[in-house]
């Protein structure tokens, strides 16, 4: 599946408690969550968001403390997908179970500017930026990963294989 939005630009070491501030934590309802998404660093940041946007991040995203909650705010904010330069490697594992797509760019992320289109074509590890003209390639999405976004997340994933039994 390939995804396109507006890109929402943070920046580096934006850690779980800026994407949804500890004191919040009293649900994992996604929608409820999804309406305080990076309160944390900006109160009422999420109100620029439309459904299908992508968040775009600079170095160590999701550093701090290993919560679902995190992943789950940013889908129920209506993000499929986060590009950053790097994830921190709880988030990463976090988010994929979650069912929320990430896409590693390294350096490359810093070319892309806030409110640029993006076409994120994850099985090629492509990400091209209709604003700019620029193709960011990065690793490909491995089927594998790629099978548990398709079922919304690790839980999902599992349900269809044991399904297929």
């Amino acid at each position: 599946m390939n995804y396109k939005g507006k890109a929402h630009k943070v920046g580096d070491h934006i850690d779980t408690d800026a994407i949804i501030p500890a004191r919040l934590l009293v649900t994992t309802d996604a929608a409820k969550l999804g309406e305080n998404c990076l309160s944390g660093l900006e109160p009422g940041w999420v109100r620029r968001v439309r459904k299908g946007d992508i968040l775009v991040a600079g170095r160590n995203f999701g550093c701090g403390s290993s919560r679902e909650h995190a992943p789950i705010a940013i889908l129920g904010a209506g993000i499929p997908v986060v590009v950053a330069h790097s994830f921190a490697r709880i988030f990463y594992r976090n988010a994929f179970n979650m069912g929320l797509l990430l896409m590693e760019a390294g350096d490359d992320a810093e070319k892309i500017q806030d409110g640029d289109t993006l076409e994120i074509i994850p099985a090629e590890g492509r990400i091209r930026d209709a604003t700019r003209s620029l193709d960011i390639v990065c690793p490909p999405l491995p089927e594998s990963m790629s099978a548990i976004i398709a079922a919304g997340g690790l839980v999902g994933h599992v349900k269809r294989r044991l399904g297929k039994s």
